[in-house]
Order: structure tokens, then sequence, then C-alpha cells
């Protein structure tokens, strides 16, 4: 795969696509298997929620989804890409042009500011300075921290903290978001906050998110959840909204 092969491909299909995915870790009688047989598909502009207790798969599906890891068996199909065709760099690729991050413990650079952290990723890029401080700007002020691009990471709050970061991850428009349990370090009051910033920027961008979490309330905001037990998809429900 080329840097710009996805970019010119036809993407009626689904963004992501779980066909018959196994994963095992291990050998022999220490094998644990992580994912057996999951199958599923997300569209673009969906909102999905990606729950389960400890062991249940859910992280595992998610580092799949991230280029992170790859399946034992079965295929990940990305924008019709099978991801385990292509290599370490590819890979790479892939996911600097097409993904978005978002994880519990933020990882900005704390002593950079709010701006200066959105533009790290523009940078990588090769985006001429004057756009990507352009683009950094519109990030912030999606999540309302237009005000705040100057603050650095240790002068903002936990909830503030995670705006950027949501802002980070969606600054080079990505085809799809995943946010790690986004509220884990967050207070309930914060949680709901950044879950509305969520829901608003799926509903009113489009954007493709898929949040991982254990909380009922949290996945609530999502259109659509998968519940994961013992490496399978046990149940899937959608709100009346989706």
């Amino acid at each position: 795969m080329s840097e710009n092969e996805l970019s010119e491909r036809d993407h009626e299909g689904p963004v992501v696509a779980f066909e018959h995915v196994a994963k095992v870790y291990g050998d022999g009688e220490m094998a644990v298997r992580a994912l057996d047989d999951v199958s599923f598909e997300i569209h673009a502009g969906e909102f999905v929620a990606v729950m389960g207790a400890s062991g249940s798969g859910k992280s595992t599906t998610m580092n799949i989804m991230g280029c992170l890891d790859t399946p034992s068996s079965g295929q990940y199909l990305f924008k019709g890409v099978d991801v385990k065709t292509l290599s370490r760099d590819q890979r790479a690729l892939l996911r600097r042009h097409y993904l978005g991050f978002v994880f519990q413990g933020f990882n900005l650079l704390s002593r950079t500011t709010a701006l200066e952290n959105l533009e790290l990723p523009l940078i990588y890029r090769r985006i001429a300075k004057a756009e990507r401080r352009d683009m950094a700007m519109a990030a912030l002020n999606a999540v309302g921290l237009e005000n705040r691009e100057h603050h650095t990471a240790a002068e903002l709050s936990g909830g503030q903290q995670q705006r950027v970061a949501i802002a980070r991850a969606m600054v080079t428009t990505p085809s799809l978001l995943l946010a790690d349990e986004p509220t884990g370090n967050l207070d309930t009051a914060r949680s709901q906050e950044i879950m509305e910033l969520l829901a608003r920027l799926n509903e009113d961008k489009g954007l493709t998110i898929v949040l991982v979490t254990h909380e009922d309330d949290m996945a609530a905001f999502a259109r659509r959840t998968l519940v994961f037990r013992d490496g399978n998809i046990v149940h899937e429900t959608r709100s009346q909204a989706a």
C-alpha cells in the first residue's frame, strides 16, 4: 500500500470490517484466545461503543483496529485493505494518516502549549507552518478551547487536557477516531462533558468514533454498542436515535 492508495480508493464500503477474526497469545497449554471468530462492520459516521469486563477481548479489538496488532486468523479490513498484508511501515503510515487516538492518560507534552501539542502530528505530515497553525486553531475551536492555545498542558485541568487530546486526535481529519477509556481519569462532571463533546463531534462533523469503555453510562452516548465476553460479541444494541 502506497501512502496515497487508501485516499484513491472507492470508500463506499465499511471503514472497519472484522471477518472471523481470532487472536491467540502463546502456544500449547499456555495459549490464551483473546478473540474467537469475531465479525462486525463499522461504517462512516457511526459512533460505536465496545464494552466488556477485563479480559473480554475489547482491548485486543481496539489494538487490532488501531493497527497496533494483527489477527492470528481471519481478516481485518480497513477501508477494504487487509491490514495483515501490510508491512510494519505501511501500518505506521495508515495510523498516521487515517487514525486518531484518545487515551485515558491524555499523553500530552506537559511543558508544551495546547497549540503546539496539536501541531506535532501535522509536523509529522509535513504540513507548512501557517497551514498547521490554522488547522490546530480550528481543532481547538471545535473542542471549545480557542482561548487556551497558549496554556501548557500542565496549566490545564484534566477535562481541558482531554479536550486537547481529542483535538489532537481529530486535527488530521482521521477516518476513524479510537477512544480508549477516555474518561477513566476524570470525575463524573468532566466525564459527562467529554462524552457530550464526542457525541457532538460525531453528529456535527460526521466523525467515525469507536469508544472502548466498561461503563454503561459512557456507552449510552454511542449510537451502537457491542458487548464482548470471553473473546466473543454476545450482545449488540442500537440507540433509538441511530
